[in-house]
């Protein structure tokens, strides 16, 4: 990412969660501890099923006397009917400000401009009264400020700032391993720890109940992951979703997302895989983008 510059993302979107029980409604269901969450500090954070598999994602952010929900716009409308759903007799009201407000994202250099002696994931600041955060998946994905949409222009401006091609920052999402718009595939399908979560700071194994729970620590405490999902690149070829991925004949994994920043879901622990080989699908040959995590 260049420091000069700041990259919309379009396929972001908002929701806004308060009234008076807003911090124990979100704290009962969402996979992350919202005690993180506070005018200085923000949280990434999952919905998960019952079950544990993957639903939601979003980033929670203080505003006000409530929360900012950052997440894929896809996600937006279902999102907020399951949030609905959970809010039973609580005091919350839930809006959806996608058409409001805007997401936008800076690189790590420029917003170290801003807190020079702090560089911790998910730290957040405010220019203009707007929220500045330091991606708390990864602080090399850089900040993002939610701005209404009419300001955005000026605070960039005022930050000298260019309107520079989103794909710079999707191409460097993907080499760090973080999906980050396109996950349909992931829904109910598979477990938010197949997901990276863990890695991705997502979720908070010292807090108590929330939904998904129960599974997501079993399988944590008895180390029953045995797939992950990485981010691929096509050396040659074509790829289709859920495709077999192979090394020598032997199944390793399959395509879960094959957009231009693609995934796939890997056996891991499988004696088969190596993450350094290349792999072969019906129509391509892929080696994985080796995440910072590993």
């Amino acid at each position: 990412m260049n420091k000069e510059s700041i990259y919309i993302l379009e396929d972001r979107g908002i929701i806004y969660i308060n009234g008076n029980d807003t911090f124990d409604y979100l704290q009962n269901i969402i996979s992350n501890d919202l005690n993180k969450v506070t005018d200085n500090q923000s949280c990434f954070s999952y919905l998960l099923t019952p079950q544990g598999k993957y639903l939601f994602e979003f980033i929670v952010v203080k505003h006000k006397g409530g929360f900012f929900l950052d997440c894929p716009k896809y996600q937006i409308e279902s999102l907020y009917k399951q949030l609905s759903l959970y809010k039973l007799r609580s005091k919350v009201e839930i809006t959806n400000l996608s058409n409001e407000f805007v997401v936008a994202a800076l690189s790590k250099d420029k917003f170290s401009e801003f807190e020079k002696n702090n560089n911790k994931i998910g730290m957040t600041i405010k220019f203009r009264e707007d929220p500045v955060i330091l991606d708390p998946r990864c602080v090399d994905l850089g900040a993002r400020i939610v701005i209404n949409l009419e300001k955005l222009y000026l605070s960039a401006k005022k930050l000298n700032l260019k309107i520079s091609d989103v794909n710079e920052y999707y191409q460097l999402s993907h080499s760090l391993g973080i999906p980050n718009s396109d996950t349909k595939n992931f829904q109910n399908r598979i477990f938010g720890l197949e997901t990276n979560s863990e890695e991705l700071n997502a979720i908070d194994f010292k807090k108590g109940c929330y939904v998904g729970q129960e599974n997501t620590a079993r399988m944590k405490l008895k180390e029953k992951i045995s797939k992950k999902v990485y981010p691929v690149e096509i050396i040659e070829g074509n790829i289709d979703l859920d495709e077999i991925i192979k090394i020598n004949d032997n199944e390793v994994g399959k395509i879960i997302n094959n957009s231009k920043f693609a995934f796939g879901l890997f056996k891991f622990k499988d004696p088969n895989f190596k993450i350094e080989e290349i792999l072969i699908t019906n129509r391509a040959k892929i080696k994985i983008k080796k995440p910072f995590w590993i």
